[in-house]
Parts: C-alpha cells; sequence; structure tokens
C-alpha cells in the first residue's frame, strides 16, 4: 500500500454546532465512500474551517463517526478577502492501493465551484 492525500471541501449554511457536526461527517463519509476506503485505512486527517465558523471542532464529528484512534487535528484557514465563506475542509492521508490519478477528491454544495476541474 501506499499513502496518498485526500483533499476534500464542503460549504455549509451558518455556523451552527449542528451545521458543522453534519457537513464534516457528510464530508468524512463521503471522501471514505468515493474512494472505497475503511477507518482502519486514514492515518491522519486535518480539518480546516474558515475563520467565520467556530461553533464546533469539525474534527469532533470524525470522532463521533467512530474514527477514536485516528489522529485529527483543526486549523483556522486564513481570512483572505473575498474568499468563500463557511467552508470546511479536509486533507486526510490515507493507505490505499489508488494511484495518485485515481484518488477521488471531494468538493461538496458549494464548495464544488473550488474544483470546477473534477468530476462531482
Amino acid at each position: 500500500m501506499t499513502i496518498r492525500a485526500v483533499r476534500g471541501a464542503i460549504q455549509i449554511d451558518c455556523d451552527t454546532r449542528d451545521e458543522i457536526l453534519s457537513g464534516a461527517a457528510e464530508l468524512v463519509t463521503t471522501v471514505l465512500e468515493r474512494n472505497g476506503l475503511a477507518a482502519d485505512d486514514i492515518v491522519s486527517i486535518l480539518f480546516t474551517a474558515t475563520p467565520d465558523l467556530t461553533a464546533e471542532f469539525p474534527a469532533y464529528a470524525a470522532r463521533l463517526l467512530g474514527l477514536t484512534d485516528v489522529p485529527l487535528m483543526c486549523a483556522a484557514e486564513i481570512a483572505v478577502p473575498g474568499a468563500m465563506p463557511r467552508v470546511l475542509r479536509l486533507l486526510a492521508h490515507v493507505d490505499t492501493p489508488r494511484s495518485r490519478a485515481e484518488v477521488r477528491h471531494v468538493y461538496l454544495r458549494g464548495a464544488a465551484a473550488l474544483r470546477t476541474d473534477l468530476p462531482q
């Protein structure tokens, strides 16, 4: 197996605990499904949130999904003027037989506009 990085993002509707948890859970679940991954394949996940999302840690959603022994970290995105608001991002390091070209990066809801070059 090889360690690969998988990127993903989701734009959520508002800065509430429920929105952050449900959006982060949707993002993690979709990344795993589209890449044929199980919890044991995850080496680590770095989550980021735009500065307007502060109601909850997105990594907590991964814990609620059962990723209790995976190293997780949260950070704030830099506040770039004009950047898309209310975006949760992840960078997951995974153990997979897929080539770099076969990895499916996931951009959901409004965040799909960040990577129009990728198939949805």
